[in-house]
């Protein structure tokens, strides 16, 4: 290990994140879809590039000033799946599309009209998809008032309507479960049955994009369904070891911290808190029942239990007591949720054997 790595300090283990990379583009391959990540994991140009070199078509993002940082260094096909609706964002949108291949999500005729405007004043078309809400519950017209918003989108100026996406996550029936297969099978039957509607419309539905690392590739196996557009896939977390979809020995991001203070036989306290490690997926929550807020990869009884901004509380149970852990000892946490550790960080070390390569994480806290 470099003890010259000061903590705390996110490492990619490069070689497991290749063998992610290579394994995600070979399933899409042997399933006949197109595979657009979701750079959201990563935020690397560098990382995006590995992406497209391996079989991805191009890339997803959640905001315009994160396409901005991929197309600024070479990234030229992007979906920004989001839905745009303030004229500076639009504004930007518009301008990018001159550079680059570029599509923009829209979930409502506000939205639309907004898009079209701006197209049209800028003498250009806009491609656009249609967000669909499947059962999250979170942006994405409701189901069954897609095929009414796609034609009137479908009739706009300035608008080429392409596809329709959407973003569901580990649902089933509307409820969070453990059951990918069932999930997924789920979300693609909706999609690829809502496209067939939407085009008997005479709107000429050409792309069917599904997504999330949990359920992309099981609802990509549904006849219509074109696109999947995973991105927790290329790091992998301890979210997706709970819910079966890989080992934690695929997962290639971990957060390195130093123990601080062993103030009792049964706390270590570590030099990472809440601005080190995400808290957005909770311990102790459903469907996953997730220990702490990361998997101690040193101690197989240590829970990251409790965190303030700068401080990590470890309860340590008998064989972590035992192992000697004291002051200055270095650890290895893997995240519940690498994506937004990772935004919490302005650089990440990638390991390579006993070599260590620091990479900025460019597009890091880009909010517009």
């Amino acid at each position: 290990m470099n003890d010259r790595l000061d903590t705390p300090s996110v490492i990619i283990d490069t070689d497991i994140m290749e063998r992610n990379i290579r394994s995600m583009a070979d399933s899409a391959k042997r399933l006949g879809i197109a595979l657009r990540p979701h750079a959201k994991t990563h935020k690397m140009p560098w990382v995006a590039q590995k992406q497209l070199d391996a079989g991805a078509v191009g890339i997803t993002v959640a905001k315009v000033s994160e396409a901005e940082v991929m197309a600024e260094h070479g990234i030229k096909n992007i979906f920004v799946a989001y839905p745009l609706v303030t004229p500076a964002k639009i504004a930007r949108a518009v301008r990018l599309s001159g550079q680059i291949e570029l599509i923009v999500g829209v979930d409502s005729l506000y939205g639309a009209k907004l898009l079209s405007q701006a197209a049209l004043e800028a003498g250009r078309e806009l491609q656009v998809r249609l967000e669909i809400d499947t059962g999250l519950r979170r942006t994405g017209v409701p189901y069954d008032q897609a095929e009414a918003l796609a034609s009137a989108i479908h009739a706009m100026e300035g608008l080429r309507l392409t596809g329709i996406y959407t973003f569901r996550g580990a649902l089933l029936g509307g409820k969070p479960t453990l059951d990918l297969q069932a999930a997924g099978a789920e979300e693609g039957r909706l999609m690829a049955e809502l496209a067939d509607r939407i085009r008997a419309q005479g709107v000429p539905i050409a792309d069917v994009s599904v997504g999330s690392t949990p359920t992309g590739l099981q609802a990509a196996v549904a006849k219509g369904v074109t696109e999947t557009r995973p991105g927790t896939y290329v790091f992998q977390d301890r979210m997706q070891a709970r819910l079966g979809v890989c080992s934690l020995g695929d997962c290639a991001g971990s957060v390195r911290v130093t123990v601080v203070s062993r103030p009792s036989a049964d706390l270590a306290v570590i030099d990472g808190g809440s601005k080190t490690f995400a808290t957005d997926v909770q311990p102790n929550t459903d469907p996953m029942q997730l220990q702490g807020f990361g998997h101690v990869v040193e101690l197989e009884d240590a829970v990251l239990e409790r965190m303030s901004e700068e401080h990590g509380m470890l309860r340590l149970g008998p064989a972590a007591q035992a192992s000697g852990l004291k002051a200055g000892d270095v650890l290895h946490i893997i995240p519940n949720h690498i994506c937004s550790t990772v935004n919490l960080h302005d650089k990440v070390y990638f390991k390579s054997g006993d070599n260590y390569e620091e990479r900025a994480v460019l597009a890091r806290g880009k909010l517009q």
